[in-house]
């Protein structure tokens, strides 16, 4: 790889839900980015990013925690996280609180920092594409994700009907608008099920978690897969639905 990416030390900030529940997508993102040529640190210190604190109008529950990200990863060529959602939050509501952090979402990272699409994976799996909304309207990662995905050797990528639809979770929305998150996230199943992929995937294990939950009560038999964990897999070390 080229000099100038080796000597890149970059963070992982793993996101609560992705450090809690899916430890896998944070080893994916790992092992891309090394492979690629970074120095992947996890500094210990890392906690929530605040976000859904400051989106249930707790703001001043917020200000500390974003604080706490600017001490810990204080030093870093950049930041990446495995999750839309987060790094939005990092890079559009810390401003507000007069701190300054250089958060990237994955794909982000990939292409315009890295400048790269085509990452050596290998995923022989038929695939469709759920651009989260957070990604898609806050960060403006636009069609990122699907380059990359588009070089992944041995992908079929099928198109998302109506895919820049809200899955329906929001975080607490879910929670507090059942009614309408399942109304939502059935439409999203349904959609799912049109392309007969075998994989649904997203840049965000919130929306995976939604979508993979309501496909497995209706033991569809798809996978939500982290984009981080698609991008990863290699003809040596294949991703396993297993896992």
């Amino acid at each position: 790889m080229p000099t100038e990416q080796q000597t890149r030390r970059v963070a992982l900030f793993a996101t609560c839900l992705t450090d809690t529940f899916f430890p896998d997508t944070a080893r994916a993102v790992v092992r891309l980015l090394e492979r690629l040529g970074c120095v992947v640190e996890f500094p210990q210190a890392q906690t929530c990013c605040g976000q859904m604190h400051y989106n249930t109008g707790y703001h001043d529950r917020a200000k500390p925690l974003a604080r706490n990200v600017a001490s810990t990863f204080a030093g870093y060529d950049a930041i990446v996280m495995p999750s839309g959602s987060c790094a939005g939050m990092v890079r559009h509501v810390y401003p507000s609180f007069g701190v300054d952090v250089p958060a990237y979402e994955l794909s982000e990272y990939l292409v315009d920092v890295l400048g790269v699409e085509d990452v050596g994976a290998y995923f022989p799996h038929r695939v469709t594409y759920h651009p989260t909304c957070h990604s898609l309207r806050m960060l403006g990662v636009g069609d990122r994700p699907l380059w990359l995905l588009r070089a992944v050797k041995g992908l079929d990528l099928v198109e998302l009907p109506g895919a820049t639809e809200c899955c329906g979770f929001g975080g607490t929305f879910a929670l507090k608008n059942a009614d309408v998150s399942s109304a939502m996230l059935a439409d999203k199943m349904t959609a799912v099920l049109e392309t007969s992929a075998d994989v649904v995937c997203a840049g965000d294990n919130s929306c995976l978690m939604h979508i993979g939950g309501g496909l497995s009560r209706l033991q569809a038999g798809v996978h939500p897969v982290h984009l981080a964990e698609i991008l990863a897999s290699t003809e040596e070390e294949p991703w396993s639905a297993t896992r």
